[in-house]
Order: structure tokens, then sequence, then C-alpha cells
């Protein structure tokens, strides 16, 4: 059977933080943009799969 996740906030009892894996937020991409108070951030997976976050 395929059972694939929902997009979405992985919901974690008794804690209000939303969760989502790098799974959700890549969705297939190494990269992506986040924008905060008017700026852009970069974040990336490197070939190591760790996670790297730049200005």
């Amino acid at each position: 059977m395929n059972n694939t996740a929902a997009p979405g906030p992985v919901k974690t009892p008794g804690l209000s933080i939303p969760r989502y894996t790098s799974e959700q937020l890549f969705a297939g991409a190494r990269e992506l943009i986040i924008q905060h108070a008017g700026a852009e951030y970069r974040l990336r997976l490197t070939s190591q799969g760790k996670l790297i976050l730049t200005k």
C-alpha cells in the first residue's frame, strides 16, 4: 500500500507549534526562499542531507 503524507503541519499532541517535515517544505526541490521582515533567506539542502540557511 502506498501511504503518502498529506501536505501541511504534522500534528504533535500537546504542542501548539506547527511542525513541518523537510520533505513538505522542499517538495522535491533542493532549495527554497523564505521571506521574513522584508528580507529573503535561502534554505538549501546539501548533498550530505544537511540544511544551510543564508541571507
